[in-house]
């Protein structure tokens, strides 16, 4: 399987949350991972978002998904990219503040840097964390 396929993989169980059960096997060992946004500052490995992911989608925005836009592989730097819309509403239980019912759609990139081996090494989340929460009445 190629890098780009095992990156689109990763991609699609880290969004239908899967959790770390479902991504593990396309991602390296002590994988990194990066975001500039408040709600992920603490989350420094893959393993962790993927986890942190799952419980988000199957909490406070239980019934999530998401809306792929564009796929993109660039050979030279080994690197995945993903641009694609999350859509949460706040019914479950769970979050900063009582169930809210407001609902956001929230645009964000993955970017994936894969290893040697096909995996995922490196991930950065590139996210307007402001504008999601705002939507969903948490900020």
């Amino acid at each position: 399987m190629s890098a780009f396929e095992n990156a689109t993989k990763f991609f699609h169980a880290c969004e239908s949350l899967e959790g770390w059960a479902g991504c593990k096997e396309y991602v390296a060992p002590g994988a990194a991972f990066t975001a500039q946004c408040d709600p992920l500052a603490g989350v420094t490995t893959v393993e962790a978002y993927t986890q942190w992911m799952e419980g988000v989608g199957k909490g406070p925005l239980a019934g999530c998904r998401y809306e792929l836009h564009s796929a993109a592989w660039d050979e030279a730097e080994r690197t995945a990219l993903f641009f694609a819309t999350f859509i949460g509403r706040h019914d479950g239980d769970g979050g900063p503040v009582p169930p809210t019912h407001n609902q956001t759609r929230s645009h964000y990139v993955y970017v994936l840097t894969m290893d040697a081996g096909g995996k995922v090494e490196k991930m950065c989340k590139i996210w307007n964390s402001h504008w999601a929460l705002k939507e969903l009445g948490w900020g």
